[in-house]
């Protein structure tokens, strides 16, 4: 067995996520193979966010960047009029912010 693995996700082509917490791993790296035993979950990728970023990979930015879009669009509205209205109270600075400030 393999000590000091805390947790092991396989990336599924659908988006999921197998998720192992605590597993027992053990290796045949002569033959490139691993065994990988214990209570394995099939979880959505969002639910493992954000600690699971620096183990994406390029095949999983679509996945990505779909629940970006969704997550965008669910609180777009509320987020657009509460950016206008953070937008109000800041000055146009233009080329020169300091002839701004002297005003």
């Amino acid at each position: 067995a393999i000590p000091g693995i805390e947790e092991v996700n396989m990336f599924k082509e659908d988006g999921t996520v197998i998720h192992f917490n605590a597993p027992k791993v053990q290796a045949a790296v002569a033959s490139n193979t691993f065994i990988i035993s214990g209570h394995g979950e099939t979880k959505k990728l969002e639910e493992l966010l954000p600690g699971i970023l620096n183990q994406l990979g390029p095949d999983n930015l679509m996945n990505l960047k779909r629940i970006a879009e969704g997550f965008a669009s669910s609180s777009g509205g509320e987020k657009a009029a509460a950016v206008a209205e953070v937008d109000d109270d800041i000055p146009e600075v233009g080329d020169n912010f300091e002839d701004v400030s002297k005003s």
